[in-house]
């Protein structure tokens, strides 16, 4: 038997688009109300989930629509025209949830099944103080306008495309990108007081991050100075503790709805970095300090003697460092470097390890050298 001539073969999967197909637009909210009040605009395609968002990350959409940030791309498909109608439905096939979430809070009765007490929501706090908790009939003018005129940018799908090639599509921009790590995990999960917390703070720290050199610029651009602030976030809360990401999520969970001492860990966390840049500034760079591991530690000692690990997050004043702390710290990062310190130390400092046991070997060898008066 003759083998088949593959090339000659038609392959229903081996579609190829052409670019010039997909129309690359933007549209106003208001564009896509319009379009849900006349029904032209339809949100859950059979092969899409029903939105599963919670309030927080809603809110988070419309405060960053208020900011005038972007969001990521709409994609939508044209359905052919209705011959007797005459009119053109376009469909959401991807950024239905975020679309649901912006007509939910301008104007529910647009959502079928409206249910209010699964679906209905308004800005929360910890997301925009001025604005929070107020229907959209109750924003100002000014606001409720700039929501309507805010454009996404569209990539529209010609009818010709059938629901196996949007799927392809998908999975292919799917497959493309890295695998999320924790943080970016958690910023995906939680939109709450922890996590709006610390990426304004991390955030404010950023030119230090680069200049002490404790992060490079790829760990920053996948949120790596959101961890290690959370983690000091986490010895304020919960004393010296090793570092597992179940932890730190258990953090965000415990304060994404409430989180009273927020405003003081805020401020001990700017006083510390202050305290840090003040005395070590950029000579950080070139120090032991650099390493993450030993950055934790310096941290920790620098919080302990203003503040006190395990202290109440009550107000107070903080206490000074030591006249000699810059002199004392450079030789204690000088041991390390040149290999004089103690072995447990160095082991710990060398593998980076983040066990408690080992995060306190550091912590109490850097508290001795540096505690001085």
């Amino acid at each position: 038997m003759s083998r088949p001539n593959h090339s000659s073969l038609s392959y229903t999967y081996a579609t190829t688009m052409q670019t010039d197909q997909i129309s690359k637009t933007h549209y106003k909210v208001s564009d896509f109300i319009a379009w849900a009040k006349t029904s032209t605009l339809v949100l859950s395609p059979s092969f899409q989930r029903r939105s599963v968002w919670p309030a927080g990350a809603k809110s988070y959409l419309i405060d960053t629509i208020i900011r005038g940030f972007p969001i990521p791309i709409i994609f939508l498909r044209e359905r052919k025209t209705n011959l007797d109608t005459l009119e053109a439905k376009r469909e959401v096939l991807d950024g239905q949830q975020r679309i649901r979430a912006i007509l939910t809070f301008i104007q529910p009765s647009l959502i079928k099944g409206f249910d209010p007490a699964k679906d209905a929501f308004t800005i929360k706090k910890t997301h925009n103080k001025e604005l929070a908790d107020l229907p959209f009939k109750d924003l100002p003018a000014s606001v409720r306008q700039s929501i309507l005129d805010y454009q996404f940018s569209v990539h529209i799908l010609p009818s010709s495309v059938d629901d196996r090639e949007v799927l392809q599509i998908f999975a292919r921009m799917n497959s493309t990108g890295l695998k999320l790590n924790p943080q970016e995990l958690r910023n995906a999960a939680f939109y709450g007081e922890m996590k709006t917390s610390m990426y304004a703070i991390s955030a404010e720290q950023l030119q230090r991050w680069r200049q002490w050199r404790i992060l490079s610029e790829p760990q920053i651009s996948r949120m790596g100075e959101v961890e290690i602030t959370s983690e000091f976030a986490q010895l304020m809360l919960k004393g010296i503790v090793g570092k597992t990401q179940k932890a730190i999520d258990s953090l965000y969970r415990e304060f994404d709805e409430k989180w009273d001492a927020r405003p003081e860990v805020e401020r001990r966390f700017r006083h510390c970095m202050d305290e840090i840049d003040n005395t070590l500034g950029s000579d950080i760079a070139n120090t032991s300090f650099r390493n993450r591991a030993g950055f934790h530690g310096l941290f920790c000692v620098v919080y302990d003697i203003t503040f006190g690990i395990g202290s109440s997050l009550g107000r107070k004043k903080a206490e000074s460092l030591p006249a000699s702390f810059k002199t004392l710290a450079l030789k204690a990062s000088d041991a390390v470097q040149t290999q004089k310190a103690p072995e447990p130390v160095l082991d710990s400092l060398a593998r980076r390890t983040t066990h408690k046991d080992s995060r306190k070997i550091v912590i109490d060898y850097l508290k001795a050298r540096l505690a001085r008066v």
